[in-house]
């Protein structure tokens, strides 16, 4: 989505704050009975914090839940490839 829908390389992608829903319908059957609640990793300013409680949301603190990032894209029309490891944690994109 932050490539796609908001121009960012794969850099800024994989650095920028991510964003987790949880308690949503699954394809078990399991189905959403209360709208689940949103986490925010540091990084989001306090008013889109406040926006999105005033759509409705429930925000919940969770640490831990948002995976690593590492990445490889290859540019089509160039051939070059691109990679990209986040700040957050040790790791590596490596490819040939």
């Amino acid at each position: 989505m932050n490539l796609i829908d908001f121009g960012m390389n794969l850099q800024e992608a994989g650095d920028a704050p991510r964003i987790l829903h949880s308690g949503s319908s699954q394809p078990t059957g399991e189905m959403m009975k209360d709208g689940g609640f949103v986490s925010l990793e540091n990084g989001f300013s306090a008013e889109a914090r406040r926006a999105l409680i005033r759509k409705g949301h429930t925000l919940q603190e969770v640490s831990g839940w948002f995976g690593g990032y590492q990445a490889i894209m290859k540019d089509l029309k160039t051939g070059v490839y691109y990679g990209a490891s986040e700040s957050r944690k040790d790791g590596q994109a490596a490819g040939y």
